[in-house]
């Protein structure tokens, strides 16, 4: 046994020891994100697992890892396994598992990983290790709040709706091929206006995948032309109604039907009764961020961790790079944001 108070062990399982029913740690969700190994942590009265991609780290023998897209976490052995709440069910929603206690990261031992470095995406809430650091701020609806939106988005839906615009929400498993591939259309043509990085662009077979999880669904507003002019790719995990994927069209940009979207999500979160976490902008204060604040009424902390798991050859890869925020450092392209 290590001198640390805890060790860390890599499964190479697909992410199955970390696997259950919550959406970012479902079988189809880490299977459309490529997910190889489970990270195990175990010590001080808690055992902690996470899905990981591990990779090859070019021109070495070395490897590192990151979490899949999202909000996948750290959660005790048994916190992949929760229960939906159901919008059909008249049972009062499960609660999520108990938060272990916040772990240090330096007082585990990561050696028997052979893995030069991890980065952790965490769940919204306290992270189990202490030391997390705070990426961006998530816009959160509540409706155990007051409902919060502006005059001004209130109209553009009401004027929507008047010219014709319909709204449609699909559980994931019920979408047909049609309205999959509608939807993958106005979210690349959303990825391309915002000139976003090609790890974005996720193709038709990852959503094919996602959406066979449970607890997903697709909300679509069509035009009325019948074109899809915004969707949505919507998924419960870990007690919350996540926007997780959206794009609009941009042939009908200036009807701004993503509204419309976004207030039907809000409308189904308050029928789960789970707060729909909208995420944050690209970067704080932006205009996407601005977008979103006006649909919510609180935010919360969205924190990853960055775990050097081999300091000597971390130092290696590493020397004469300068991340800027990026991590791993020795990963960082010419101008990066954070991981």
């Amino acid at each position: 046994m290590s001198a640390l108070a805890a060790t860390a062990e890599l499964i190479e399982d697909r992410g199955q020891a970390a696997a259950g029913a919550e959406f970012f740690r479902s079988r189809a969700f880490l299977d459309a994100e490529g997910v190889t190994h489970t990270l195990r942590i175990e010590g001080q009265g808690v055992e902690l697992v996470a899905p990981l991609v591990v990779r090859e780290i070019e021109g070495t023998d070395w490897r590192d890892a990151v979490s899949p897209y999202g909000y996948p976490g750290l959660v005790d052995s048994g916190g992949g396994r929760g229960h939906l709440r159901r919008s059909n069910s008249a049972e009062a929603p499960s609660e999520t598992p108990p938060t272990p206690p916040a772990l240090d990261p330096r007082s585990v031992d990561f050696s028997g990983t052979g893995l030069v470095s991890v980065f952790l995406r965490h769940r919204l809430g306290s992270p189990p290790l202490s030391g997390a650091s705070e990426r961006n701020v998530v816009q959160v609806a509540d409706p155990t709040l007051p409902p919060k939106s502006r005059p001004s988005d209130r109209r553009q839906v009401r004027k929507n709706l008047e010219a014709g615009y319909e709204l449609v929400l699909v559980p994931g498993s019920e979408t047909k091929a049609a309205q999959r591939a509608a939807f993958v259309e106005v979210y690349e043509q959303t990825m391309r206006r915002t000139a976003a990085a090609p790890h974005y662009f996720f193709g038709a077979a990852y959503f094919d995948r996602v959406l066979e999880a449970e607890g997903t669904w697709l909300a679509l507003a069509t035009a009325p032309g019948g074109q899809i002019a915004a969707a949505s790719l919507a998924a419960v995990s870990d007690g919350f109604l996540h926007y997780y994927l959206s794009g609009s069209a941009d042939s009908h940009l200036g009807d701004s039907p993503m509204k419309n979207v976004l207030a039907r999500l809000v409308e189904h979160s308050a029928e789960l009764g789970l707060p729909l976490n909208l995420g944050g902008g690209i970067s704080p204060g932006d205009a996407l961020e601005e977008f979103k604040r006006g649909f919510a009424n609180r935010q919360l902390p969205w924190c990853s961790s960055e775990i050097v798991c081999d300091a000597e050859r971390y130092d290696r890869l590493s020397a004469g790079r300068e991340g800027g925020g990026f991590f791993p450092a020795y990963r960082a392209p010419t101008g990066a944001a954070p991981a």
